[in-house]
């Protein structure tokens, strides 16, 4: 009836507005529904014309819905409640359970109009619970913030949401919270990491760590007033801390197997001295790990919901490498990823290829800060490291460091190409594996093979160093004429050679601070990067939009 109205008068959008309002607020009740009708599609189309935050694509989908039953309500049935709705509501109130937050579908606002009897309010109400279940649904099957969007060093691969598959089928669902609790990342990581969230928070409600203070290194024998607060902190959360025996400030042995144990639950180095990273990992609190689970929920949405045939998983967090071939997980490594100045990105790409005896070829931005002040000192310096300086990046002519006045070099535009030759002390050791990404890194070999024995391995510039290349190299040469002997003979005689896998290799290179064991148990790890702080910072900043 108010399209026809002004149609017939030709009037602007302001007073259509006014006519709209009238109409569902004033007319008979017999004229209700249709009422409803009018202030949805009004709704709909007020909603895709001031989208202006991507909305775009769910709101179509929605429309699409809404217009195919003439823009009948779907959340009422003669002007009451359906027990869909109630089910809807009920599913978006707990949906907290998931670490996401039930006013991000407006929650309390359709509670609040739901009680309302005006048409206009029903409308509105009708049209916030489709959007809530299709923007819940989204938020559940590809993760609540744009990965991408967070820090320059995470270029995931996110799940992209599939609004027509959301709107067509989460709208008409007999049980819409079973409908969007379907969507959640398959496999037993997101159910585990749901649990554990559950746990913790009720650990939350009761349970405090105590605090240790910051100090100096602390070994074995020595004494310091922090002592007895390590005891008390570790014995809140690990077995067998043993009572003090003879001087409570002294740390004495069994106190440093207790702390060896929390350091090697915790891939920290296991030394039992109490430095700066065991303080800060002690001082975890109970509500970081909740968060730290939240996070690691939505990194889950974010993944997709298959790797490939045969792909590697490597979790920068845990330093740690997974091979997974055909479904069987064929080998596991330790890895050295970046520092928290020259970080490990999180990407994902596909490897076709493997070589033996590289170049290193110095990026210039370790040239610059770390080679020019060597350079500075000795010009031959970087000739016994078996490297070689060329005039530019495209040339092949090489200078004498001897010639060259390094004094006058701008660290920050270094206009020479240093290479290091093949070689037992080439940074990338004896195999290189190349792939493409728009950070430059990629996996290597390494010769400084003594830090695998250490926990925290965050020492490179950013590539990834693996302990056993050629252990990866026989199991990804299944199938091949070439084997493990043969790429060994080929690295050992110093001959340059590149070798193709049978069958692509996709690579995932991942951060999760938390995460299930094979055993079933949740695994907490350190957030190095501090990626955690700001993917929880997103989760919770508030969603703009049109009420």
């Amino acid at each position: 009836m108010v399209g026809v109205i002004c149609s017939s008068m030709r009037i602007g959008r302001a007073c259509l507005t006014a006519l709209v309002v009238w109409a569902v607020a004033d007319i008979p009740a017999a004229w209700a529904s249709d009422a409803v009708a009018a202030a949805l599609k009004y709704r709909i189309q007020t909603a895709l014309r001031s989208a202006t935050d991507g909305s775009e694509p769910m709101l179509v989908a929605l429309g699409k819905v809404y217009a195919d039953r003439d823009h009948a309500p779907l959340w009422y049935d003669e002007d009451k409640l359906t027990p869909r709705a109630e089910r809807l509501i009920a599913a978006l109130k707990s949906i907290h359970e998931d670490g996401l937050e039930p006013e991000d579908y407006d929650v309390s606002v359709i509670e609040k109009l739901i009680t309302s009897e005006t048409a206009i309010d029903r409308a509105q109400a009708d049209f916030l619970m489709s959007r809530a279940l299709i923007m819940a649904g989204a938020d559940m099957s590809s993760g609540r913030v744009n990965a991408n969007a967070i820090a320059k060093d995470m270029s995931p691969v996110q799940r992209r949401p599939d609004y027509t598959m959301l709107a067509r089928d989460g709208l008409v669902a007999a049980d819409p919270g079973a409908f969007i609790q379907s969507l959640a990342p398959a496999g037993r990581q997101y159910p585990a990491l749901k649990r554990a969230l559950a746990e913790w928070r009720e650990r939350a409600k009761t349970e405090t760590y105590t605090k240790v203070p910051r100090g100096g290194l602390l070994r074995a024998g020595k004494c310091d007033e922090r002592v007895p607060f390590i005891r008390k902190r570790l014995a809140e959360t690990e077995p067998d801390v043993p009572a003090a025996t003879g001087d409570p400030n002294c740390y004495d042995e069994a106190l440093v197997e207790a702390v060896k144990r929390f350091q090697e639950a915790h891939n920290l180095t296991v030394d039992g001295v109490v430095g700066p990273k065991l303080t800060a990992s002690l001082n975890i609190s109970i509500e970081e790990k909740v968060q730290q689970i939240i996070v690691n929920m939505e990194r889950r949405r974010w993944a997709p919901e298959t790797h490939g045939e045969r792909y590697l998983w490597i979790n920068a967090a845990d330093y740690s490498v997974v091979f997974v071939d055909e479904g069987q997980v064929a080998w596991r490594s330790k890895v050295i990823v970046g520092t928290p100045k020259d970080q490990t990105p999180e990407i994902s790409s596909t490897m076709l290829t493997f070589q033996t005896n590289p170049y290193w070829t110095v990026p210039s931005s370790i040239a610059g800060e770390e080679y020019l002040p060597l350079l500075r000192k000795d010009p031959l310096a970087l000739q016994k490291s078996n490297m070689r300086i060329f005039a530019d990046w495209s040339s092949d002519t090489e200078l004498d460091p001897a010639t060259i006045d390094w004094t006058s070099v701008n660290p920050k535009a270094f206009p020479f190409r240093i290479r290091q030759e093949p070689g037992a002390g080439n940074a990338l050791g004896y195999i290189f594996f190349p792939f493409s990404n728009k950070y430059g890194i990629y996996l290597h070999d390494t010769s400084s093979r003594f830090l695998f024995t250490q926990g925290s391995r965050n020492f490179s510039h950013g590539c990834i160093r693996l302990q056993n290349p050629f252990d990866f190299i026989e199991r990804a040469m299944k199938g091949s004429d070439v084997g493990r002997a043969v790429v060994e003979a080929t690295a050992n005689s110093g001959r340059q050679a590149t070798f193709r896998f049978p069958a692509p290799i996709q690579i995932h290179v991942t951060y999760q601070t938390v995460f299930v064991d094979e055993s079933g148990t949740v695994q907490f790890r350190d957030d190095i990067y501090g990626r955690d702080r700001l993917v929880f910072a997103a989760l919770r900043r508030t969603r703009t939009r049109m009420r």
